[in-house]
């Protein structure tokens, strides 16, 4: 199958959804499909084959978030050009109503499309004002799908319409075969903490994880807290006490393989996010590399860990039930091991292995309904052609 994908979002950028198109695109590809994808990027960037470059992007506030996009003539122009040289049996649009090159492919498409929605925000302004210009684009979509169901729920609230939910994938093998670090590996005196995120996104819940760690340490002075994204360090710094600067060591932006490690080296893996969360890929990454997971109640992620059947869940934007969540499960090493291994069972859910194939039947259950439309429009007009003119006798 010919497969087109879009993302909105700079593919040289790290990101949640540009991982899922990243990841989907290379297991099809080792399926044996024929896969290109469209998406914004630096083109001096170090980029796969199979992604077509639709311009740089700039950044734009989306979401509670900084989203990095592109839009405009030479954007359309440019994905006009890539939906004509790629022929494609079937588009596959990630965030179409983002104004971004999703937008615009799904503009130009004539190809069956299907779509994912990702965004959770049932609040949002934006596509409630953009609906009237939307609707007729949403009449060419095929197929929908949405992460979660606050995806869902999203897509249902503002543009009507409902969308199967498919879940993001994870290469789980990848971080099963993770192998611990000494130098990130706790100890029972000395027990390390992991977060994952723009430190400087306060949805992401610094903030609050920091807040948190003045009471763990005056527990267990010892603990440790790594933490591994992109950001403004020093500000982070400033924001913590001098205790808590002391304890967290920043790691910067990981490779997929230094963020494996790190999640198969510690005590537990904590997500503190206050918001805008339709998923929560890093948890389910945590869970297959083994890492007990604690995390804030919010429904996306509430939904991933199967309530606390497989993470420890605290009340969101609490940071002192943040801190008493994590000092029991630091205390008690049964219901650690008990989360890693139930962890490991509940990542296998989101395997791409799984993942894929649920998004395959959506292309396939487009392309054969485009393909029985087609015949019975032939049929319509052949039966026109050879029909035979009736006359007021007959």
């Amino acid at each position: 199958m010919r497969i087109g994908i879009v993302c909105p979002y700079s593919f040289d950028v790290p990101g949640g959804v540009q991982f899922h198109v990243r990841d989907l695109a290379e297991h099809l590809i080792g399926q044996g499909h024929e896969v290109q994808v469209l998406a914004p990027a630096d083109e001096d960037a170090d980029l796969p084959p199979y992604l077509t470059s639709c311009g740089r992007a700039v950044p734009v506030r989306y979401n509670g978030s900084v989203a990095r996009l592109t839009f405009g003539p030479v954007t359309s122009a440019r994905a006009s050009r890539w939906l004509q040289q790629g022929d494609f049996d079937v588009i596959h649009i990630h965030e179409p109503v983002t104004p971004s090159v999703s937008l615009m492919t799904l503009w130009a498409a004539e190809a069956p499309v299907v779509v994912t929605f990702h965004t959770s925000n049932l609040r949002s302004r934006a596509m409630q004002a953009a609906y009237p210009l939307l609707r007729p684009s949403l009449e060419k979509i095929a197929g929908r799908i949405a992460v979660s169901e606050a995806a869902r729920r999203t897509v249902t609230t503002h543009l009507g319409g409902d969308a199967v939910v498919i879940p993001n994938g994870v290469s789980v093998d990848f971080f099963e075969r993770a192998e611990p670090k000494p130098e990130w590996t706790g100890t029972p005196d000395r027990p390390t903490l992991a977060f994952l995120g723009r430190i400087d996104e306060p949805r992401k819940g610094l903030p609050v994880l920091s807040a948190a760690m003045e009471q763990i340490l005056q527990a267990k002075p010892q603990t440790r807290l790594l933490i591994a994204g992109p950001g403004d360090v020093a500000a982070a710094q400033e924001q913590m006490s001098a205790e808590v600067a002391a304890a967290s060591t920043f790691l910067g932006l990981v490779s997929d393989a230094d963020k494996a490690t790190l999640l198969a080296s510690v005590d537990a893996y904590i997500a503190p996010h206050t918001g805008g969360e339709s998923f929560g890929i890093v948890l389910v990454e945590a869970m297959a590399a083994g890492a007990p997971v604690v995390a804030s109640d919010l429904a996306a992620f509430v939904a991933v860990l199967d309530g606390s059947a497989n993470g420890r869940l605290f009340t969101n934007e609490d940071s002192d039930a943040c801190a008493r969540t994590i000092l029991d499960l630091l205390d008690n090493p049964a219901e650690r091991a008990r989360l890693r291994s139930a962890g490991r069972v509940r990542a296998r859910t989101y395997d791409w292995g799984v993942v894929a194939e649920q998004i395959l039947a959506v292309y396939e259950t487009v392309t054969d309904a485009a393909k029985v439309a087609v015949t019975v429009e032939d049929q319509r007009l052949w039966s026109r052609l050879v029909r035979p003119l009736r006359t007021r006798e007959d």
